[in-house]
């Protein structure tokens, strides 16, 4: 069986990939995540989830390399992470009562045949209208400031929301993992064989 590495210091793409009961290590990329001038987002989520595995697969011959990346879409501007709270504040404010996108690039490294996969899933987020209290105490507590789109929806961001529409739901916490799991059956881990 290949052996599975994720690049990622997420702990929850860890907390993700834990579902799928396979045997895996992880290690924390250090790339540059600054997008390129005209670089559409698509573009960008694939580039930086490559990125992130083909940097961890330097180091791990004969294995399979998870990386992802992901950038939440709004009135046609790219948002990152917020950085702090002030931000995220002003981030959840415009979000209020509108709809964001989130783009999750995936990228599979087979270092073993030297070859890989990359695509990327979108997930829609409705936000309901929310007031400036609200999303104070939200920011205060749960403190999303390294998350794209100001909010963690593995935690009480579920709070913030009126709808939810995409095929993965995992893809709004950063690792898709119906196409993880396609990506892995194709290249011979299969989370499901004996």
């Amino acid at each position: 069986m290949p052996r599975l590495v994720l690049a990622s210091g997420s702990r929850w793409r860890r907390q993700l990939l834990d579902r799928l009961g396979l045997p895996y290590t992880w290690a924390s990329p250090d790339i540059d995540e600054t997008p390129r001038p005209g670089e559409s987002p698509e573009a960008l989520v694939h580039r930086l989830a490559l990125a992130k595995a083909n940097r961890v697969a330097a180091d791990h011959p004969e294995h399979l390399i998870i990386g992802s990346d992901q950038v939440a879409l709004f009135d046609g501007e790219i948002l990152g992470k917020p950085g702090d709270a002030a931000t995220a504040r002003a981030n959840l404010a415009r979000f209020s009562g509108q709809r964001v996108r989130f783009l999750t690039g995936l990228a599979l490294v087979d270092t073993r045949a030297n070859r890989h996969w990359v695509g990327h899933e979108r997930y829609d987020v409705v936000f309901r209208r929310l007031g400036e209290g609200e999303i104070a105490r939200y920011v205060e507590r749960e403190q999303p400031l390294d998350s794209a789109g100001s909010f963690r929806m593995e935690g009480l961001g579920i709070a913030l929301f009126d709808k939810l529409e995409g095929d993965d739901p995992n893809t709004l916490i950063g690792l898709p993992l119906i196409r993880l799991c396609a990506l892995l059956r194709e290249a011979g881990l299969d989370p499901l064989a004996p």
